[in-house]
């Protein structure tokens, strides 16, 4: 099958997005919302791991579970975090092994596994915690005047559905 050229490829496509958003509506905000989160999370994942070693999907992990008092049943966990079900499992084990987080066998269900901050996760994410929030400061809160903030909070909510990763 021989690939169509560039130029009609992007014809194509935007003949597609032509017939799917009428005028357009939306397509620039989409692909600034794509653009801002990629280069936010990338630009502070490297600062977070290069400044306290930790990664920023570790990171949420511990700050999620210290948001919610110490502990998490897993699937509590997994709704929370951005990672899939899987992707949380090995990193949940190898925090386990880094001695971050433990494993439990919940109380009112002895098939259930929570998730527990240990004293050395707490301190982890009690060094990890103001450089994480100096970058979003820098990157994102800094750049937006509070009306732009009110504005942007309200309407991501708007849009933000109740999904599960995994």
């Amino acid at each position: 099958m021989q690939v169509p050229s560039e130029a009609n490829l992007a014809e194509r496509l935007k003949r597609i997005v032509a017939d799917e958003l009428p005028n357009s509506r939306g397509v620039g905000a989409w692909g600034a919302l794509l653009r801002a989160h990629a280069s936010l999370m990338r630009q502070l994942g490297t600062d977070l791991e290069k400044q306290t070693g930790l990664g920023l999907g570790d990171f949420d992990v511990l700050a999620q579970l210290a948001q919610a008092g110490g502990e998490l049943r897993m699937t509590e966990l997994a709704g929370r975090v951005f990672s899939s079900r899987s992707g949380l499992t090995r990193r949940v084990a190898r925090l386990v092994d880094e001695d971050l987080v433990r494993r439990a066998i919940a109380d009112d269900d002895a098939r259930g596994v929570v998730v527990v901050l240990t004293d050395a996760g707490v301190a982890r994410l009690m060094e990890a915690a103001p450089v994480h929030l100096r970058g979003v400061v820098d990157l994102f809160v800094a750049r937006l005047s509070d009306q732009e903030l009110a504005v942007l909070e309200s309407a991501l909510d708007k849009v933000t559905p109740d999904c599960r990763f995994g």
